[in-house]
């Protein structure tokens, strides 16, 4: 449906199952031109060390004709927009998901947890907040659509809050499309794969797109093309080996 995913774990993360290699499997074989590995931040407790997302340099950028992008689904940790992605880490990377997870950041009130986004959106250092529809963790939605589409950082529709986790995510999920779609704003589909056979699956979310007649052209995920230019009008450097996709 799409040809870009970006958001899924591997066992670097401890609670998912796939390498990097069955990813690359599984996306030629379902003709995903793009991908991201996005392991969670280390202040998680099943995280990969600091080190494993500063070495991702050694990966290649291309395996038989499918592009790999070096990522990292950071943790919002405070009010003040920080999060578990600093230093080196922020310049080896291509792409920072930033979203919340209780162990990090326990769940508190709509304000906070507004605030805290708002905060993070405004840094200049995150690209996607993930899954932002999450019931735990209740937020003003047409502040954060109005702030996103401020800072260019999109928010996430993330099929798996559909299927295995943050259930009851629907509603929530159905008005931030609208709000970003009303803003102007971006939206990122990630299927938060924790297993490479639910990599590219966005049946979920395309529901939610559908029933808010969402532009297609504010969708990150059409084109691998359109996700590069993203990434570059955000400062990075155009990728040599991407120029192809």
């Amino acid at each position: 449906m799409y040809p870009v995913d970006l958001h899924m774990h591997t066992v670097a993360s401890t609670h998912a199952y796939s390498t990097l290699h069955d990813y690359i499997a599984e996306a030629k074989r379902k003709g995903i031109a793009l991908f991201a590995i996005t392991d969670h931040g280390p202040d998680m407790a099943d995280a990969p060390h600091h080190w494993h997302f500063i070495n991702m340099r050694i990966w290649p950028r291309m395996v038989d004709g499918v592009g790999i992008l070096r990522g990292i689904e950071a943790n919002i940790k405070n009010t003040q927009g920080e999060i578990d992605c600093t230093g080196p880490m922020l310049t080896s990377l291509d792409l920072i998901i930033a979203g919340f997870h209780e162990p990090v950041f326990p769940p508190q009130d709509k304000a906070t947890h507004t605030e805290a986004m708002i905060a993070t959106m405004a840094s200049g250092n995150v690209h996607i907040i993930s899954h932002p529809g999450n019931p735990k963790f209740p937020v003003d939605i047409p502040a954060i659509a109005k702030a996103a589409a401020k800072y260019q950082v999109a928010l996430e529709i993330n099929n798996s809050s559909f299927v295995a986790s943050r259930i009851g995510s629907e509603d929530n999920c159905r008005a931030i499309a609208e709000a970003v779609r009303d803003a102007g704003g971006w939206v990122a589909l990630g299927s938060d794969s924790h297993t490479a056979f639910t990599l590219g699956d966005f049946t979920e979310c395309q529901k939610i797109l559908d029933a808010v007649d969402f532009p297609e052209d504010r969708i990150l995920n059409v084109t691998p093309r359109r996700f590069l230019n993203f990434l570059e009008s955000r400062g990075m450097a155009p990728i040599p080996e991407f120029s192809e996709l």
